[in-house]
């Protein structure tokens, strides 16, 4: 049953993709997807749930990576460097899942609006946490806004969905590596930033 569910998800991304949210039928999904209509409904409630569910599965896991880091390392710059990693590496991941939902979010039901945001903005509130910790810590500059740190954070990792390519000239690891490397820059005081960052990304140092 699992299978099929993930071969409807499977499906439904090749079409939407392809065709659109809107020109796409539940009737040319099922076929697509070698299963009927009560195949379908027995794991989607309609086409609106399943183009949500979409959604959740790529910001979900974003959301436990996060928890996870917190949970794991005790060291602000250590969370966030977890996060970016994670963060980053969710565009390779559900490249195709994030590429249908932001194509087709205007299309989202406003009933599961509340919860989409519900996550979204956990995500982002422990973004902010754990760069106010890291300013308590006196790991971090004091004088940037967390706040706006943290939307400068999720701004820039977010954009990777425009341009990301898995047969570009960089591998989604390092591209995540450069992307620990700029936060840890505008984060960490001083010239710690540059020599932290050094040590903890020397393929791109190694390089010059």
């Amino acid at each position: 049953m699992q299978n099929l569910r993930e071969d409807i998800i499977r499906t439904a991304l090749e079409l939407f993709d392809t065709q659109g949210f809107h020109r796409v039928s539940v009737n040319q999904i099922v076929k697509a997807a070698g299963t009927s209509k009560g195949g379908f409904y027995h794991h989607f409630q309609s086409k609106d749930e399943l183009l949500f569910v979409i959604h959740d599965t790529f910001i979900t896991y974003v959301l436990k990576e996060a928890e996870a880091a917190t949970h794991t390392h005790h060291s602000p710059k250590d969370q966030i460097q977890a996060i970016i990693q994670s963060f980053v590496h969710v565009f390779d991941l559900y490249q195709s899942h994030i590429t249908v939902f932001y194509q087709e979010s205007n299309y989202v039901d406003a009933s599961y609006e509340e919860e989409i945001n519900r996550k979204r903005d956990q995500f982002k509130e422990k973004i902010f946490t754990v760069v106010k910790e890291g300013q308590e810590a006196h790991e971090f500059r004091r004088e940037l806004p967390p706040e706006i740190t943290g939307m400068a954070i999720l701004g820039m990792v977010n954009w990777i969905n425009k341009w990301y390519q898995r047969d570009g000239a960089y591998t989604i690891g390092e591209i995540a590596d450069v992307f620990t490397d700029l936060v840890l820059h505008f984060l960490l005081p001083g010239h710690e930033g540059v020599s932290q960052a050094e040590q903890y990304i020397p393929f791109f140092y190694d390089k010059k």
